[in-house]
């Protein structure tokens, strides 16, 4: 009977194991994401300035929907989700010339990026506006400080990439980007 109970715990163990690597759906990692030298993705959220030179109704402020699509008069709804500005206004500029006009000429802005959200140990949990060049620190001052079970020392952050969600755990100084899930933990101590 022991050398039953010895293989079943054995096997038990096996599986816990097995099915923990299961339940997790996204990647932690200790290393930074490359985010300085990949162009910033546009999402939904996002908030565009669109000149298109020489067509005052065409041009104008654009909001990128839930679906990811822009919607510019007398055009089709255009998909920018995942590209960057060059590469939307060289869609537009290609768009526009089977279209509507002659070699036209295009300039996409950032105008507001999209919100960051903030979880966890601190005063003013939520969704708040993103300011360029934030840190987990700042952001943590703008939703009212940490808590006093917080750890102040580092935080988890939520992240799209690409097609995959990706969980980083950071120091308190690293930067934040639009879109960011940031999830400040309480401490054991």
């Amino acid at each position: 009977m022991p050398g039953f109970v010895v293989r079943f715990i054995g096997i038990i163990g096996v599986l816990a194991v097995s099915l923990g690597g299961c339940a997790s759906s996204s990647v932690v990692s200790t290393q930074p994401l490359a985010e300085a030298s990949t162009p910033y993705a546009l999402d939904s959220g996002d908030q565009l300035r669109i000149v298109i030179f020489g067509q005052e109704d065409l041009s104008g402020e654009y909001a990128v929907d839930g679906s990811g699509f822009i919607s510019i008069p007398l055009m089709e709804p255009v998909q920018t989700r995942g590209l960057s500005t060059q590469q939307l206004e060289t869609e537009l500029v290609a768009i526009l010339g089977q279209t509507l006009l002659r070699n036209p000429n295009v300039s996409v802005e950032i105008l507001n990026y999209r919100p960051f959200f903030i979880l966890g140990e601190v005063n003013r949990p939520g969704q708040f506006p993103f300011v360029s060049g934030m840190t987990v620190q700042t952001a943590v001052a703008i939703a009212g400080g940490f808590t006093f079970r917080a750890n102040e020392s580092d935080a988890l952050i939520t992240r799209k990439r690409n097609e995959s969600i990706v969980e980083l755990r950071v120091p308190a100084n690293h930067s934040v980007l639009p879109g960011d899930t940031i999830l400040i933990e309480e401490r054991f101590f």
